[in-house]
């Protein structure tokens, strides 16, 4: 059974984006990001994949374009929307991560299993894409790392790990594969 996992990196105030592009330069994240999704598929939106700016190596590249994109490149595959992408990435099996935008987590966490979220202590007022808040009656926290501190910027960091405990409509069904 394919894992749908979301990662990301989350202000204190939930912002995580300012005009398509990330708000923070933080190597040990980005090296965290490319540990945890390498191997596995990547789902993303339009507007992620354009800032990026192409495929991630060593990851199958799911991009979701709602309208059509006849030049897209030969290294990812194209979906009209998140539940088509979920499908294809579980022919993968294993993990899949969903890596942004803010409309796509939207979306992702009414399903999702487990989020990898980087807790960036800082607050970015000018922000306009937001995470949407984690609720602790549906995600417990499983582990969280020690805070690290950016040597350039001073800005400190941990990582969170956090699984599903119920859905929406009541209970999330544990099995032992999972825990």
């Amino acid at each position: 059974m394919m894992e749908k996992c979301i990662i990301v990196a989350v202000a204190d105030n939930y912002a995580i984006g300012k005009k398509n592009q990330l708000l923070w330069n933080l190597p040990g994240d980005m090296r965290y990001f490319r540990e945890t999704t390498t191997g596995s598929t990547v789902i993303m939106g339009w507007m992620t994949f354009q800032s990026i700016g192409r495929a991630l190596p060593k990851r199958h590249n799911i991009v979701i374009s709602e309208f059509p994109w006849p030049d897209a490149p030969s290294t990812v595959d194209v979906v009209a929307s998140l539940p088509e992408a979920f499908d294809l990435a579980a022919k993968d099996k294993g993990r899949c991560f969903v890596i942004g935008g803010a409309y796509t987590y939207r979306q992702a966490m009414e399903t999702a299993d487990t989020l990898f979220i980087t807790h960036v202590h800082d607050t970015v007022l000018d922000a306009d894409a937001f995470f949407p808040e984690i609720d602790p009656a549906l995600w417990l926290e499983v582990s969280r790392t020690e805070p690290r501190r950016d040597e350039a910027s001073g800005i400190e960091y941990a990582f969170s790990i956090y699984k599903r405990t119920r859905t929406n409509g009541g209970w999330k069904e544990k099995n032992s594969e999972e825990d």
